[in-house]
């Protein structure tokens, strides 16, 4: 199936100049829905993987389908002030400023194999920044998973020492 002709290109969102790739389009189609879920869960089978982390907040939504396919636990990496017990917090460059996620304390103890899972990856940095979440509480990033990859903005380099696997790539805007 080519999963990205379920793409929608959303044209000057969130701001003027900037073209969205929507996967809304993608998870209501359930021939779809249920080919990525598939397609990730091939990846990532035979890493023994114990928990998936899925980054806010349209990582919840395959990460804990592929969660339930791997037979792992499932945890959740938030914005600030959203988990209501312990955390600890990485912050990352956006384009203008920084931004932060947050994990709980208690949520990879070590020895946890983790699969880390974003629906698109453009700069890569909350995604390294979820990686330094995940290493500092003692677990091992197995795999890196994306629906989309946004090559032209280079953001697998900050991911350079980690399995980084993408469905979709688009080489330009």
């Amino acid at each position: 199936m080519e999963l990205e002709k379920l793409i929608r290109d959303v044209p000057n969102f969130p701001k003027e100049g900037i073209i969205f790739k929507d996967i809304t389009t993608l998870l209501k189609d359930s021939t779809g829905l249920n080919a990525t879920i598939n397609a990730l869960y091939d990846l990532a089978k035979e890493k023994g993987i114990t928990k998936v982390a899925g980054i806010e907040s349209r990582g919840f939504i395959l990460g804990g389908a592929l969660a339930q396919k791997l037979n792992a636990g499932f945890v959740p990496i938030r914005k600030p002030k959203k988990l209501p017990a312990e955390t600890i917090s990485a912050s990352y460059e956006l384009e203008y400023g920084t931004d932060k996620i947050e994990i709980h304390k208690d949520a990879i103890v070590p020895g946890d194999k983790v699969l880390l899972h974003d629906d698109l990856l453009a700069t890569g940095g909350t995604m390294e920044a979820a990686v330094k979440l995940i290493e500092q509480l003692g677990g091992e990033v197995v795999q890196i998973s994306f629906i989309i990859e946004l090559d032209f903005l280079k953001g697998k380099e900050k991911l350079k020492n980690y399995e980084v696997h993408s469905l979709i790539h688009y080489q330009e805007e």
